[in-house]
């Protein structure tokens, strides 16, 4: 039942979007996951590729949402209705499905956080405590998790309850400069250490074995991917948002570059301060393999004990992590309460209902059967729902291939009002978008064979191929059933144009 029509919401300037767009795509995975991925696949060597990905992947990819959602006026599965055709509404239910279920577990990561930011900030963290033992006594007390991730919860609705200007955009314009700020304080403390020019030259150096490595290209590819945000519906969403006379290129451009500068930033911080504090090279790289959590809560957390001043950059360090968490929980959020608001819900019941959902699916990534210190059910659901934004990137590409890809460039992507024109190579780096997809999911899915040769073919492998087969499977055979269903909802009227918006119809 449709409400009536909301309150036009937009973005109260540009750099509003840009921040906005940069705190979705700035998250945990640059400050913990970059800097370990980087230094397990070779520093130099992996960055050629990261890079190189980042153009060819994540900014054509968010050009193509930004376009799509600025010229539809509506989140995901209204812009799939309305631009693909409703036969193919259930890609952009896919893409909401993919962001809450993240959002499940996510928010628990981000309860982590906050936790140890109070941790930073309370004495507790002392020279000579067992990091491993405090990781270890919070991580199995269901009170304190459940409690954090309320928090985190709770700090998110209150922010997009407030709306796109005041509560999205304030939010952002403050955390995501302040975030930067406190990662060059705490890569310019580590650099500072005595030994830190090892974790820098083994950071920048390229070595060319690890250049012929398929992996490290996968890697490359599925850390941008991630990072970016680059088919998260994210772009698809904040173009929603856009005055009429927004560029969408240079923004994505912005916001994909900027993303990249935080991974480098907090790269240079957390390697270096690992290797400075490590007897030997091979110590540190031990480190680095230890796991996203490990690393930040366990051992990176140990180092910041031993280092001179270690307390206060642990603060720092943490409070970091916890503005680049709390910026890419509120687009999270977002998206999925614009895709209500699309079918005529009020933001508070739209909001309700998400922020309720993420609670009570998250309990079991929060509460679940401890398997090496991490829930068995937050593993199966980061191995398994992660890897859905690339097939949710491939769906974005099925609907510009479907509307014309150099057709789509040439009226839509480059209007009149954009400072950055994109030429011809943006078409033929989409056509390549297949070839990638099937590179990266032909590499996921024979790792998940290959790491578990005795269970992956048992659902209950929560890192198995079989749960990943089976996962997928039922929720796109859901989807594509309610399709008609779907399209019986009346997408209500935008309450975001800005004078008049180019009408999308497929070809």
């Amino acid at each position: 039942m449709v409400e009536g029509k909301q309150a036009k919401e937009q973005w109260g300037s540009r750099w509003g979007l840009i921040f906005a767009a940069m705190g979705a795509a700035i998250g945990t995975g640059n400050i913990w996951r970059f800097p370990r991925e980087t230094a397990v696949n070779g520093g130099g060597a992996f960055m050629i590729p990261w890079l190189l990905f980042l153009f060819s992947w994540s900014i054509p990819l968010l050009i193509a949402e930004f376009t799509i959602g600025k010229n539809t006026r509506f989140g995901t599965i209204g812009a799939f209705k309305k631009f693909a055709g409703k036969k193919y509404a259930w890609m952009g239910a896919w893409m909401m499905l993919v962001n809450i279920i993240i959002m499940f577990y996510y928010a628990v990561v981000m309860g982590w956080v906050l936790k140890y930011f109070t941790v930073a900030f309370s004495g507790e963290l002392k020279a000579g405590v067992d990091t491993e033992a405090m990781w270890e006594g919070f991580i199995t007390s269901p009170g304190q998790v459940v409690f954090f991730q309320l928090m985190a919860i709770g700090i998110s609705t209150f922010v997009v309850y407030k709306g796109i200007a005041k509560g999205i955009e304030r939010t952002n314009k403050i955390l995501i400069p302040s975030m930067f700020v406190l990662l060059i304080i705490a890569a310019l403390w580590a650099l500072s250490l005595p030994g830190a020019l090892n974790g820098l030259k083994y950071m920048f150096i390229v070595r060319p074995e690890h250049l012929g490595r398929a992996e490290t290209w996968v890697s490359a590819l599925s850390q941008s991917a991630f990072s970016t945000s680059a088919g998260f519906g994210m772009a698809i969403t904040y173009a929603v948002y856009m005055r009429r006379k927004e560029d969408t290129t240079l923004n994505a451009v912005i916001a994909g570059l900027g993303n990249n500068a935080a991974s480098l930033i907090a790269g240079i911080a957390v390697i270096c301060t690992v290797f400075a504090l490590s007897s030997t090279n091979v110590e540190a790289i031990g480190v680095m393999k230890s796991g996203n959590e490990g690393l930040a809560f366990i051992h990176l957390t140990r180092l910041f004990t031993m280092m001179p001043g270690g307390l206060v950059i642990a603060g720092v360090f943490f409070l970091a992590m916890a503005f680049a968490a709390i910026t890419s929980m509120i687009s999270g959020f977002e998206i999925t309460v614009r895709n209500f608001m699309d079918h005529g819900w009020s933001r508070n019941k739209s909001l309700t209902v998400t922020s309720s959902c993420i609670f009570i699916f998250g309990l079991p990534s929060a509460l679940i059967v401890l398997e090496g210190g991490i829930p068995a059910a937050f593993k199966n659901q980061d191995h398994v729902w992660s890897f859905g934004l690339i097939v949710s990137g491939m769906f974005v590409f099925f609907a510009v291939l479907k509307y014309g890809i150099d057709h789509f460039r040439e009226t839509l992507v480059n209007t009149e009002w954009n400072d950055l024109y994109i030429g011809k190579w943006w078409v033929y780096i989409m056509y390549l978008f297949p070839l990638q997809f099937g590179f990266l999911m032909l590499w996921f899915f024979s790792q998940s064979i290959s790491l578990h040769p005795d269970s992956w073919w048992n659902p209950l492998e929560p890192e198995g191929f079989a749960t990943i087969v089976l996962q997928w499977g039922v929720a796109l055979a859901i989807l594509i059933r309610l399709n008609d269903w779907i399209n019986e909802k009346p997408l209500a009227e935008s309450d975001s144009r800005d004078g008049e918006i180019v009408e999308v119809e497929p070809e």
